[in-house]
């Protein structure tokens, strides 16, 4: 009961910061527009409006989209305070050695969404460019906001989660329910399994975005093998003889 009270108190503090992340993105709303809208400007020439702007096609369309890209915002924005409390609720089942890795692994899980976020907006229109020309050229593409944002918002998430992986690997191996002679093993299954769940992650479902997506996370899975090993070599140091 304890543990579910703490769990109900850590919930409680993450659905008030993204709660006030929603509000901060509901204030900047405009500049996040700017920003999000930038990869359908950049491939915008066979779209109707050229790429400057998007067509809504219902009268509600744009309170919806301002509400849903602040509450992706509000996530966002919260993300430290999302991983300081999962953190802090693992907390109690490690070894106190293990605790003081808390502060590496809310910079390093932070930084790693950061940069899998970054990578999306950066591949987008690329993405965008391929399933242009997909079609042929007798289509001409006419985004409304809801399905374009959705589709950058889902885009960012799914590269975000992804570029956790090397986190749930290096914390598998420092609990010990995993090892790296484990990780070896399974390697090539490991290598398969990673372009599935990129292929069910991608929202596009273009090859350039699984591309992008899935190399980075076969090479955060040898780097995990190595941390691993690094962390397996400084415990053998530490036990005495």
């Amino acid at each position: 009961m304890d543990h579910l009270r703490e769990l109900r108190g850590r919930i409680v503090k993450i659905v008030l910061a993204v709660a006030l992340g929603m509000v901060a993105g509901f204030l900047l709303y405009n500049r996040i527009f700017d920003i999000l809208i930038g990869p359908y400007q950049e491939v915008g020439g066979q779209s109707v409006t050229g790429g400057q702007a998007l067509i809504a096609i219902d009268p509600l369309e744009g309170f919806g989209v301002r509400m849903k890209i602040s509450a992706y915002s509000g996530i966002f924005i919260a993300m430290p305070v999302i991983l300081w409390q999962l953190w802090q609720f693992i907390t109690p089942g490690l070894y106190d050695h293990e605790k003081r890795y808390a502060i590496p692994f809310v910079v390093s899980a932070l930084t790693l969404f950061l940069m899998g976020a970054g990578l999306a907006f950066w591949t987008l229109p690329k993405a965008l460019e391929f399933l242009q020309a997909v079609g042929g050229d007798n289509i001409v593409s006419a985004y409304s906001p809801g399905k374009y944002f959705t589709l950058i918002t889902y885009m960012m998430l799914a590269f975000g989660i992804g570029f956790e992986f090397p986190i749930v690997l290096v914390f598998l191996q420092l609990v010990g329910l995993l090892s790296p002679k484990n990780l070896v093993q399974v390697r090539r299954y490991a290598w398969v399994g990673i372009t599935v769940l990129v292929a069910v992650l991608t929202p596009s479902g273009d090859p350039i975005s699984m591309l992008a997506l899935s190399l980075p996370m076969i090479l955060f899975y040898e780097i995990s093998i190595v941390i691993g090993k690094l962390i397996e070599r400084r415990r053998n140091a530490a036990t005495p003889a």
